[in-house]
């Protein structure tokens, strides 16, 4: 099966990278596809923990010719179909009572991951999609990767070397997090300041009659010539007469002796 080589291997979870419709965010998980029976079935099989730490597994297998199948697990449909649409794709289809109730679509990305994107459907016909992202582990499998790979037998350097790679691997991609999250908050942290300068700009040329306190809170009005205006008075203490067109916001200065929206 010439189209399954390029998928057979265990997959290991990006938890990051997935967006989950459908239940919650899975702390760690395994993917595996493996060749079983004739050569001509493929078994795939999941394993995950939550962020609860329950360990989860799942198991099913079926054959890629395209037609329609019975499935065993009537829990979880009563027909399957998978379909090899390319060497880096394909799709497995479950129906209950004749009705679809799951599409899971696997692709290889020009990056060498695994992507895998799961179509729920509930009684209702509502659609919840599922996107994981996995690379692939060092293969410490009996057999080849690839159709012409030599046979691998694995011994105890090679299990020791991928014990070491995976736990290099799990703790690079948690300092990899972690300085994302810094990366997007110093993002919103600019953006921040940003729209306080741009606000400071317009209220320094501002009418303004009286020096502001720092940590006093003032009004900005834009008023009919289209020029701004700064106000110790509310927009709902001045009664009828009022000397703007329209109320801009609530405005406080701040240390630095820029002016933050509130």
């Amino acid at each position: 099966m010439v189209d399954a080589y390029n998928f057979l291997a265990s997959w290991q979870l990006f938890p990051e990278k997935g967006t989950y419709e459908f239940g919650s965010r899975p702390k760690s998980g395994i993917y595996k596809i493996e060749l079983s029976g004739t050569g001509k079935e493929l078994t795939i099989s999941m394993n995950w923990v939550s962020l609860e730490d329950q360990a989860f597994a799942s198991q099913f297998t079926v054959v890629p010719d395209g037609a329609w199948n019975e499935f065993q697990d009537h829990a979880l449909g009563d027909a399957v179909r998978a379909t090899f649409t390319s060497q880096l794709g394909f799709e497995v289809e479950f129906t209950k009572d004749a009705q679809p109730t799951l599409l899971v679509q696997h692709e290889i990305t020009p990056k060498g991951y695994l992507k895998v994107l799961h179509q729920h459907l509930n009684a209702a016909g509502e659609k919840f999609t599922n996107e994981e992202i996995y690379h692939k582990q060092l293969s410490v499998l009996p057999y080849s990767a690839s159709i012409t790979g030599a046979v691998i037998k694995p011994n105890e350097a090679g299990v020791i070397r991928h014990q070491a790679l995976s736990a290099m691997e799990e703790q690079t991609n948690m300092q990899l997090t972690q300085i994302r999250q810094q990366i997007e908050l110093l993002a919103v942290q600019a953006k921040e300041i940003q729209k306080r300068k741009e606000l400071s700009m317009i209220i320094y040329n501002a009418q303004i009659g009286f020096a502001p306190v720092i940590g006093q809170t003032y009004f900005l009005y834009e008023k009919e010539d289209n020029m701004h205006l700064v106000s110790l008075v509310g927009p709902k203490e001045w009664g009828r007469s009022k000397p703007y067109k329209n109320f801009v916001a609530a405005v406080k200065l701040l240390a630095d002796h820029t002016w933050q929206e509130i």
